[in-house]
């Protein structure tokens, strides 16, 4: 059956303000993680974001938080290839997956960083929702079906985040959804809204911090 994959659309004024409050608490980077037992303690809800290398994850993060360098700072080299939390209000965790498909990446650390994601996705019980970021000039890449499936198998419910939808034309950008709507068919665990975002010109951030609020409780 196929199923219809719509835009997202902007939250209720109730709901609006609700993911303000949120992401208006404090927001702190609290570690890195290597292996499983570093995981901090499932005491609450917690929300992954995924993406591409240059996808815009950082600074969709940043923007969402409104702290400039938040991301940026848990990402400096030799933590690539780490899982990153920061706590959101005492009340989320915001998990900073690192960005995949480096070309130029040793197999060794590939095949690490492989086996981390595919332990945190399919054993964190507290993982309400991944946020699947693809950046809009581009549509959806072979990478991306990769974590798609993974994501399937592992029985999480993900969504699809447009990154960057103020860089392609208005025409291109339709078509980009329409390709990405089709490609989603593909796979059972999509969740069946798209948020379209641009950091830059702080788009679709009202909705995504609202969806996110929404998995919090």
């Amino acid at each position: 059956m196929k199923i219809d994959f719509t835009i997202a659309p902007e939250p209720e004024p109730l709901a609006a303000e609700a993911g303000r409050k949120l992401f208006a608490g404090n927001c702190d980077f609290v570690k890195g993680v290597v292996h499983m037992d570093g995981l901090p303690p499932d005491d609450r809800a917690e929300v992954c974001f995924a993406g591409r290398s240059n996808v815009g994850k950082s600074s969709l993060i940043n923007a969402l938080t409104g702290r400039k360098a938040l991301a940026r700072a848990s990402n400096t080299p030799g933590r690539t290839q780490e899982i990153n939390y920061f706590d959101l209000a005492d009340r989320l965790w915001l998990v900073d997956l690192p960005g995949y498909g480096y070309a130029e990446a040793p197999v060794d650390v590939v095949a690490k960083w492989q086996r981390l994601l595919k332990q945190y996705l399919t054993g964190r019980a507290t993982l309400r929702r991944a946020f699947v970021l693809i950046d809009s000039r581009h549509g959806v890449k072979a990478v991306d079906h990769e974590i798609m499936s993974l994501l399937d198998t592992a029985a999480v419910n993900f969504q699809v985040v447009l990154t960057k939808t103020d860089k392609p034309k208005p025409g291109a950008l339709d078509k980009v959804a329409a390709k990405i709507s089709d490609d989603l068919q593909k796979h059972p665990a999509a969740y069946p809204e798209v948020i379209m975002t641009s950091s830059e010109k702080s788009e679709g951030l009202q909705t995504l911090r609202s969806v996110i609020h929404s998995l919090s409780a």
